[in-house]
């Protein structure tokens, strides 16, 4: 199956007048995973026989794509759909089982913690051996040594043997080689998650000047908000293959899609029949339109279905409603109780709907979890993330909240 770089709408992404920096050409990753765990194992299944007690696992699949200097593009995807993969394959860490990968300029990569690190040599002597890995002779890095060491905040420590050094200090260090090597290429994976706030802060600041500046970015990261904040262009993988390229809001957007699809399906294969008093058979969101569509836009109002099936009679019950943002975050909530509505319950299936007016949500994706309680408000049965819904883009204001933002200039003070 050949995988190339379109939109699942059929349109190209978006071109450049810049260089081509990165042209990766039918590029697939074959990995071996091992299902013997001994060496004795390994021995007694030498040969032919060892064949089964391994399989082939397909990390990219003809991958094609081309990379424009002065861009900044995120790879997402789930856990194990191929994202680093390809990285490290950019950045020539590893090489694919076929296809190729061309690239231009000097690259610099932030991979696996401590990676090009000796744990043995002190961060001082790591920092002139890193730097001449990416091309610097000794006089340049020793002009730029204080810049970095700066940059670091290390102090010190950067004196003592780097195997002594925590997780966070690695990142300092390594990030602090890696931009100030002049990279036409920086290549970041999920590793500044490992860094205090205030570092991590520091970080994005020099990768937003480094955009200023027209270097290249390529970053792996599961911060959805970052890649549509920072990225002019997005690559979604799943299962090794690219599903699409192109603006970030509609990468970031479908790989929810996916991630819900894979929740669901999760949830299913694990679900025991439990008994109970109530059972939340499901719930569906939409907006309340011509074709009850699942994207709201501002003002819609939001209709939510509840399918509830009584197996006893129960006076004075509550049906609640959640609705969280994609962090987890509770951005509201409502229940029958809160609305003064009294329930009655006979046995049986039935059907709910909660109208939430002239939503004010801001873009993105949100999930509506369903709960009933008893008289004493005790929980009694729960469907986490029962639903979703979507909410449109807009370009005025960013954030869970919307409202129309006005701005006056009131003049200098005198």
């Amino acid at each position: 199956m050949t995988i190339t770089t379109k939109k699942t709408n059929g349109s190209d992404p978006p071109m450049s007048s810049s260089p081509d920096i990165v042209l990766i050409d039918k590029v697939s990753k074959r990995f071996m995973l091992r299902k013997d765990n001994s060496l004795k194992e390994r021995l007694i299944t030498f040969g032919r026989a060892g064949r089964r007690h391994s399989e082939e696992f397909w990390a990219l699949r003809d991958v094609s794509t081309t990379i424009q200097a002065g861009h900044t593009v995120a790879l997402i995807g789930h856990n194990g759909s191929g994202k680093s993969t390809l990285l490290k394959v950019i950045g020539g860490i590893i090489d694919p089982t076929s296809g190729s990968v061309k690239r231009r300029g000097r690259i610099a990569a932030l991979l696996e913690l401590g990676a090009g690190f000796h744990p043995d040599l002190t961060g001082r002597e790591n920092v002139f051996l890193n730097a001449s890995i990416m091309g610097l002779s000794r006089a340049e890095t020793e002009a730029r040594f204080d810049d970095i060491l700066a940059f670091s905040g290390i102090g010190d420590f950067i004196d003592t043997q780097v195997k002594f050094y925590s997780s966070g200090m690695y990142v300092r260090l390594a990030f602090a080689v890696a931009v100030h090597t002049d990279p036409d290429l920086l290549l970041v994976d999920e590793v500044l998650a490992v860094g205090d706030e205030a570092f991590q802060r520091k970080c994005l600041d020099k990768i937003r000047s480094f955009q200023q500046e027209g270097r290249t970015i390529v970053l792996v990261t599961h911060s959805l908000g970052q890649v549509v904040e920072m990225c002019d262009r997005a690559i979604l993988l799943n299962k090794g293959e690219v599903v699409f390229d192109g603006e970030p809001r509609d990468a970031v957007s479908q790989f929810r899609d996916i991630l819900e699809d894979r929740r669901v399906a999760d949830n299913v294969a694990a679900a025991a029949p439990v008994q109970r008093e109530v059972n939340i058979i499901g719930a569906s969101a939409h907006a309340d339109t011509a074709d009850n569509s699942e994207l709201l836009h501002t003002g819609d109002d939001l209709i939510i279905d509840i399918e509830l099936e009584h197996l006893v009679e129960a006076d004075d019950w509550t049906c609640a409603i959640q609705i969280d943002s994609t962090l987890g975050q509770p951005v509201y909530g409502t229940s029958t109780r809160l609305l003064g509505i009294p329930l009655r319950s006979t046995r049986g299936p039935r059907t709910m709907q909660f109208r939430i007016k002239d939503t004010r949500f801001g873009a993105g994706k949100y999930f509506v979890n369903v709960s009933v309680l008893d008289p004493a408000n005790r929980h009694v049965a729960d469907l986490p993330q029962a639903c979703s819904f979507n909410v449109a883009y807009n370009p005025l204001a960013v954030g869970t909240t919307y409202a129309t933002p006005e701005f006056s200039d009131l003049g200098s003070i005198a």
